[in-house]
Formats: C-alpha cells, structure tokens, sequence
C-alpha cells in the first residue's frame, strides 16, 4: 500500500500536468532536484548523528515486506509456556531459548525468566527495555520528518537561486525562462517531496512501530504472568485483549 500511494500521488500530478497542456518533461529539473535533495539531507545529516540517521535508513525495509506480527502464534506459545512452567518449573522453558521463530525482545525475557528473575524485577527490566525500543523507533520516525520539515525551505531556496539566475540574464530571454523555470520547479519538489514522500513516511514508520510496541507488550505481559504464577485462565484472559490486532 505505501509504494501504490506513493505512485497514485505521482501519476495524478503528472496527469494534472499533462491535462492543462504542459510538457511532462517541465516537471524534469536536474539543478532543482539536486538543491531540494542534497539540501534536505545535508541539513538531516547536521543535525542527526550518524548512527540515528544510518538506523532510520534500515527502518525503510519495514515498509516493504515486513512479516504481520503473530499475535495468535505468540500468545498460544506464551500459555504453553506457562503450563510448562507450572509443571516443571522455569528451567523448563531453557530448550525454548534456541527456538529460531523468537525475536530479541521474547529471547532476552525468556532468559531473565529463565534464571529465575524476581516477578517486580522482571517487570522493571521489561518496561525498560519497551521504552528504549519505543524511543529508537521515534528517533528514527524523527529523521524522515526533520526532512520533511526542511525539504520546503529548501526549495524556497532553491526558488531564490532560480529567480537570482533569471534576474541576471534580463537582456537574454532564453537564459530568464531557465532561471525561472528552475525556480517554480524547486518549489514543487520541496512541497512535494515533503508532503507526498517524507512527512507520510514519517507517519507510517509510526504506525508500524506501534503495533510492533503492541506485540511486545502483549509479550512482556505474558512473561510477567508467567513468573507469577498465574493460572492459565488468568494468563490467557490477560493476553486475550492483543489477539485482535492486525497488521
């Protein structure tokens, strides 16, 4: 869905172009382009660590081809846990740490689990690790937005060296179209790419990121009940309220 959004909001502007009788290729400028787009990453790249922003660009695979997160699988695999537990204890649950469909988050609580972390230990270590995944996934949320609050400006600049250029070629007509034609286009690729790329991408990674936060909450919960003891009525009426969501 994100690729056949990005691609009905270029198709319609192309065919608004070419309804009105312009020329397709107007909307083709290569200085405006390289003002718009090395502005904009320029001044992320000023204002953004290297790492945060190097995070941010791997972020993008999940907009394409992110697996649905298994809410049903995790929580069928979270009450088994528990009957195990209750039957042979925590150690029980060691063989399940080499199970190869566990994320990160799953592993490291079963390990804490595991080597038989108290119950309010346990909790603190789980929202600690939440909140610093929740605020890595913002970082990187962040980096695509920055861009898309610069991108704009950037083409005003990229406007104002298009109008410089124009008003220094008054006496040759040719060379005035050029600077202006630049200067109209630098605009439209600072809007554009702000409002129809950037600030939506932004938005989605946001989207993504919380069912994520969702699935993992759902996870630590699990956890959480389990070093506690709780039955599996309990358990499975706790995580009953995360097996609705949908990618």
């Amino acid at each position: 869905m994100a690729l056949t959004g990005l691609l009905l909001a270029l198709v319609c502007i192309t065919l608004a172009q070419w309804w009105h009788g312009g020329s397709l290729w107007g909307l083709l400028d290569g200085p405006a382009l390289l003002i718009v787009c090395g502005g904009t990453l320029g001044a992320v790249l000023l204002q953004t660590p290297w790492p945060q922003c190097k995070s941010a660009l791997k972020a993008l695979t999940a907009l394409f081809g992110q697996p649905a997160w298994p809410f049903h699988e995790q929580a069928a695999r979270l009450l088994r846990w528990s009957n195990e537990a209750r039957k042979g204890g925590f150690l029980a649950l060691e063989p399940q740490l080499e199970h190869d469909a566990l994320d990160d988050f799953t592993r490291q609580g079963l390990q804490w689990l595991v080597d038989g972390t108290e119950p309010a230990a346990l909790e603190q270590l789980l929202d600690n690790e939440l909140d610093r995944i929740e605020e890595q996934k913002e970082l990187e949320a962040r980096v695509f937005e920055a861009m898309g609050g610069y991108s704009p400006t950037i083409g005003i600049i990229g406007a104002v060296l298009g109008l410089i250029q124009a008003m220094s070629n008054l006496e040759d007509p040719g060379q005035l179209g050029t600077g202006i034609a630049v200067a109209f286009v630098a605009t439209l690729y600072g809007v554009g790419l702000a409002n129809l790329l950037l600030l939506p991408l932004a938005n989605r990674l946001r989207a993504i990121y919380r069912l994520e936060l969702r699935y993992r909450e759902l996870t630590a919960i699990g956890l959480l009940a389990i070093a506690r003891g709780d039955g599996s009525l309990a358990v499975g009426r706790q995580l009953a309220q995360y097996q609705g969501q949908r990618h």
